[in-house]
Order: C-alpha cells, then sequence, then structure tokens
C-alpha cells in the first residue's frame, strides 16, 4: 500500500491561476483501486519509496535477529522482503491490501520458498496475536495521512485511521517485539501517534539522510513510554489554541508611549 514514486496523483484540469490543495492531490493514494490498477499495468518491478534497504541499514540492523519472525506492512512492489531474506532473515511474511501486486510478487520470488506474501488489509491484520518478532513498515503509514490538509492538527478521522493499524501492529508484536517504522514525517508530526500508552511499547527514533532527512522509529513492545513521550501522545486530538485577542488602540490617543516606558 505504499506510494512508489514521487510523482502526484493525475487529476483533472483546473481553472487558470488555481490549483488542487495538496491534500486533494493526494487523494488516490489512499484509494485500493488505485493500486490495484498501478500494479496490473506495473507487475512487479522493484519501486522504493524513502530509498532502498541500504539506506536504513544501519539503523534497522541492531533491531533484527535471524530468527526473527518480521512481518512487512503494505510491501508493495519493493525489494524490502527479498534484500531481508537475502541478509539472512528468513522468516518474512509480506503483506499489501492489492491482489495484483502479491500475486506479481509470488512470481517474481517464486524460487525463495520461505518468502511468504498475503493479500490482506493492515488496518484487519488475520494473524493471531503475538504472531510476529518484528512488524516493519517503510513508507506505508504515510498513506493513511495524505488527505490532511494541516499536519499540526489532523482530523479525528486521519488520528482514527492510525490508531487502528497501530493497534493492530501491537497485537500482533509479541512481547519484547519491535515495530520499526519509516518514514519522511518529523517527529513533532508522527511521533504523537505512537506515543500512546494502550500500545503498550516505548518510543525512540533516529534520522537519516544528508540533504533531506528520513526518519526511523523504533518501539518496543513491554517497555514503558517516557514521561515526556506520554506528554507528547496527550497532545494528539487536542484542538488548537485560541488565537490571543487583538491589541486595540483608541483612536484619539496621542500619547508618547516611548515616555511611559521605564528602563
Amino acid at each position: 500500500m505504499q506510494p512508489k514514486s514521487p510523482k502526484r496523483c493525475r487529476r483533472r484540469k483546473s481553472s487558470p491561476g488555481r490549483r488542487p490543495p495538496p491534500a486533494a492531490a493526494n487523494r488516490c493514494y489512499a484509494q485500493r483501486r488505485f493500486w490495484e490498477e498501478r500494479y496490473r499495468r506495473a507487475g512487479a518491478e522493484p519501486q522504493e519509496w524513502l530509498g532502498g534497504f541500504e539506506r536504513f541499514r544501519a539503523l534497522l540492523e541492531p533491531e533484527l535477529r535471524s530468527d526473527d519472525r518480521i512481518l512487512v506492512l503494505g510491501c508493495g512492489t519493493s525489494a524490502l522482503s527479498y534484500e531481508l531474506h537475502e541478509l539472512g532473515y528468513p522468516n518474512v511474511t509480506s503483506i499489501d491490501f492489492s491482489p495484483a501486486c502479491v500475486e506479481a510478487m509470488r512470481s517474481r520470488y517464486a524460487h525463495c520458498p520461505h518468502l511468504c506474501w498475503a493479500v490482506m488489509d493492515m488496518r484487519s491484520l488475520t494473524f493471531p496475536d503475538a504472531s510476529f518478532d518484528v512488524v516493519l513498515e517503510k513508507g506505508t503509514l504515510d498513506v493513511l495521512l495524505v488527505e490532511e490538509a494541516d499536519p499540526w492538527h489532523v482530523s479525528s478521522r486521519g488520528a482514527a485511521a492510525m490508531r487502528r493499524v497501530l493497534a493492530e501492529v501491537s497485537r500482533v508484536l509479541r512481547p519484547g517485539g519491535r515495530f520499526l517504522s519509516i518514514t519522511f514525517a518529523q517527529p513533532h508530526f508522527r511521533a504523537p501517534h505512537y506515543a500512546q500508552e494502550a500500545f503498550g511499547w516505548s518510543l525512540r527514533h533516529a534520522a537519516c539522510g544528508d540533504t533531506f532527512h528520513y526518519f526511523v522509529y523504533i518501539m518496543c513492545k513491554g517497555q514503558p513510554l517516557t514521561p515526556s513521550d506520554l506528554a507528547l501522545g496527550r497532545q494528539l486530538g487536542r484542538p488548537p489554541p485560541a488565537p490571543p485577542p487583538p491589541i486595540t488602540v483608541a483612536e484619539d490617543e496621542d500619547e508618547d508611549f516611548l515616555r511611559a516606558i521605564e528602563l
């Protein structure tokens, strides 16, 4: 389900001098039909969003063990699952909500019988509780917020969509398991979604990149959030503060206010 190209969705022409807001331009990324049509056209040709595994390897490998049961959310046609397999992590299950995508990936990597592929919606995972040691996503959760007009004040609908997926991730993680989330979303935008006590995990993050930073968020199931993270999580969903009242000056005010200032 993750977007694989920086190109915007094709949209209708607008009136001269007017452009649709970014949220409207990106709306198609949240639509299952868009991805199904795209994968039927493109097949399983590898396409990456945010970059390949090597870009994040130094941050991810310390969190991985060779015998980990790994779940990749919204695999798309990324080579991430295959690269993990080749690096010595054989137990990798990859899901996507597009049947065309999963069919193409099964065919492309048929020579790797230990790689498992399944058509599944990350909002409603069918795996039993505590099924995985690691859940990994790269750019997939970003799709849940593509229609948001203001990243500082996420709508109740967007926050609920994120919470639903994160609750499922927490459910399928075993105690001590790790959730690894790779995104371009900066901490002040994304961390409040992860810093919810109900998920039962700790939270930390690291940045990578030179001119443009990407972020890897690492959550460990069974470890507590810090007090500062708990406070951050409580900010999610709060209405924005009311603007200060305007300052008015009487029209007949002719006093030199500088004379009234005591230095």
